[in-house]
């Protein structure tokens, strides 16, 4: 496949032969990049093409239909990696913790002052277990500036009732036993900001949304029937902002990713020192951040209110030179 323009540029940027930052940054997330069609335990990215979303004309239609069609377009963010992870607590805040590498590679391009390492969006699935908690992290960069009137740039820097009230998943099993496929076909798009517990954890350049699955009965029933057979499963998620008017159709992935018959051994552990380490309130609540478990919880404004550079949520370079 040739490289895209992006890829070019972030090269580039990164001196002649080196890997981009993304590319550094794919590689060094806990689960391998893999074959789109013939991969396993592994990730690939799947063309917006195979996700149905809102068209045109889908709130104006008449006789009260209301039609999806295949994305027209590609993501709106690039591909930046996936963690699949394991912890005796909930993994809250990923991003801000020394030990990611992907959040490493993007503080990095960013004080390289790499043009094409403008925001990092990470999408964390938070699956409870016993004896220990899981954690499916997707990350999603944008090479270029974000524009603040877009519907993604509303999204971003917004609060979190409006990201609740717009964050959409949509499913698409591609190999599975049937029962995995009859069930999660039932919930192929869902307003996740709605049917489950999201945080959102928003700095001056980056945004994590976890997802806490283990907040609703019906989706953790649904999960864990999912990981029964999981080394069996290959399953396409794509990640949006709901359009819920006219004027902000057709619909477009931020993001898809597609998880190829994980195996659950694959995870990596990660150690938590004993102050994070109560399932409840398993996140990172140092560096400007507080973390709570209110089904709305605007951290930005948080921090706007207690001002000045401790009371506000960090850039990732800014963490990279340790706040100064």
């Amino acid at each position: 496949m040739c490289p895209t323009e992006p890829d070019r540029a972030n090269k580039a940027a990164a001196g002649s032969g080196d890997r981009s930052w993304r590319e550094e940054a794919a590689a060094a997330g806990s689960l391998r990049q893999v074959d789109l069609d013939r991969g396993t335990n592994g990730w690939a990215s799947p063309p917006g093409d195979l996700f149905h979303l809102r068209a045109r004309g889908y709130f104006s239609g008449g006789g009260g239909k209301r039609g999806k069609a295949p994305s027209a377009a590609e993501w709106l963010l690039r591909p930046a990696g996936v963690d699949w992870l394991r912890s005796h607590a909930r993994l809250d805040h990923v991003l801000a913790r020394d030990d990611n590498p992907v959040a490493a590679a993007f503080r990095r391009a960013r004080l390289r002052k790499d043009p094409t390492a403008h925001f990092l969006l990470a999408v964390n699935l938070q699956v409870p277990g016993r004896p220990d908690a899981y954690s499916a992290v997707f990350y999603f960069a944008a090479e270029a500036p974000i524009p603040p009137d877009s519907l993604l740039g509303r999204f971003v820097h917004g609060d979190d009732a409006y990201r609740n009230a717009r964050f959409k998943i949509a499913n698409r099993i591609v190999k599975g036993p049937w029962i995995v496929r009859a069930t999660v076909g039932n919930y192929a798009a869902c307003l996740l900001g709605r049917a489950l517990t999201c945080r959102y954890h928003k700095g001056d350049d980056y945004l994590e949304i976890d997802v806490d699955i283990g907040s609703s009965a019906i989706a953790s029933a649904i999960l864990h029937l999912a990981l029964g057979a999981v080394t069996a499963v290959t399953i396409d998620m794509g990640f949006l902002v709901e359009s819920q008017s006219e004027e902000e159709l057709p619909e477009r992935l931020f993001g898809a990713v597609r998880i190829a018959q994980m195996e659950m051994s694959a995870a990596k552990y990660v150690e938590l020192p004993p102050d994070e380490a109560m399932p409840e309130t398993a996140g990172r609540a140092g560096a400007g951040f507080r973390v709570s478990s209110a089904k709305v919880v605007n951290h930005s404004r948080q921090q706007e209110h207690a001002g000045g550079k401790a009371g506000r949520s960090m850039s990732l370079p800014e963490r990279e030179r340790g706040g100064k």
